[in-house]
């Protein structure tokens, strides 16, 4: 099954297994920085998801034409390239469950991304949804703002820019990539991202020395695995499942459900969480809520032969 379908049981059970497991992402992220840069870690990430994936390359490789490579590019660099990178960035200041709220606004992105560049059509309640859940997150962007720590905003805008990248990327791999399974898709996309990423850790950083004489880096080493194996690698192949039998609004909502999660492990690690966070991170969900609700229907759609 492909397409635009609508969700059924098992669509919605992958869908609570990655809220579940992105959910979790940004704690683990803020665990991998303990010993490692912003770079180091997202660049462990990248190529330990490729190691990972490589024996599922090999066979599949050969069944992409040529004229796709483009697209599994572009793919590779939006949805996996820039974004492990971006988020780390942002964690080295911002708190870890701030930046799975931000990331929250990922359908806004996808919606937009849809409407300007991949001709999806939407309705007003949408845009009324991204104009709302783009007000909570100038909101949340400006109280979160600390100069104690640095430019909270400006670390704000680097989770904002990751799920920009992960929006055009879903909307690029429903466009062009829809009819390539998903354990091709995130394989073929960590080849053209994973050696670059293993070229830096092991020839443009110090992470070996690291691991070598400092038992914390090992340890910080282990999350960012777990991050990568099951985090990147094994929920990519179930996303972009999930991206081929539906579609990529209902795919990127996964995001919305997330902040609950982050946000569980955040105040768990000790993070400050404040009642005034709460009323503009409630605004980006409703706005998100309002951009991904899709329209109703009188009479349900007849079934297609």
């Amino acid at each position: 099954m492909s397409g635009d379908n609508k969700p059924v049981l098992t669509d919605w059970l992958a869908l609570m297994l990655l809220v579940m497991i992105w959910g979790s992402s940004f704690i683990l992220i803020k665990k991998g920085l303990v010993s490692f840069n912003a770079m180091e870690v997202g660049a462990l990430r990248i190529t330990i998801s490729f190691l990972v994936l490589v024996p599922f390359v090999v066979r599949r490789l050969g069944r992409v034409p040529r004229n796709k490579y483009p697209w599994f590019l572009l793919a590779g660099i939006l949805g996996s390239g820039l974004p492990p990178f971006l988020f780390a960035k942002a964690q080295t200041v911002i708190d870890s469950y701030m930046a799975g709220v931000l990331n929250s606004l990922t359908p806004l992105f996808t919606l937009i991304a849809g409407l300007a560049f991949f001709g999806s059509k939407t309705r007003w309640q949408n845009v009324v949804g991204v104009v709302v859940g783009l007000a909570g997150a100038v909101g949340l962007l400006t109280a979160v703002n600390d100069p104690r720590l640095g430019n909270g905003i400006l670390y704000g805008l680097y989770a904002v820019a990751g799920a920009v990248c992960y929006a055009f990327n879903m909307n690029t791999i429903k466009r062009y990539l829809s009819g390539f399974d998903a354990l091709t898709i995130t394989s073929v996309v960590f080849l053209f991202i994973g050696i670059p990423a293993a070229v830096y850790v092991f020839a443009g950083t110090d992470v070996l020395a690291k691991l070598t004489v400092d038992p914390a880096s090992r340890v910080s080493l282990g999350y960012i695995a777990i991050l990568a194996v099951v985090g990147t690698a094994l929920s990519l192949v179930v996303h972009n499942w999930l991206i081929r039998r539906t579609s990529a609004l209902f795919a990127s909502s996964v995001t919305y459900m997330m902040p609950i999660v982050s946000i569980g492990w955040g105040i768990a690690d000790g993070e400050g969480f404040t009642a005034g966070y709460l009323l503009w991170i409630v605004l980006i969900l409703i706005g998100v809520y309002l951009a991904n609700r899709p329209a109703r229907r009188a009479v349900p759609p007849s079934p297609v032969p």
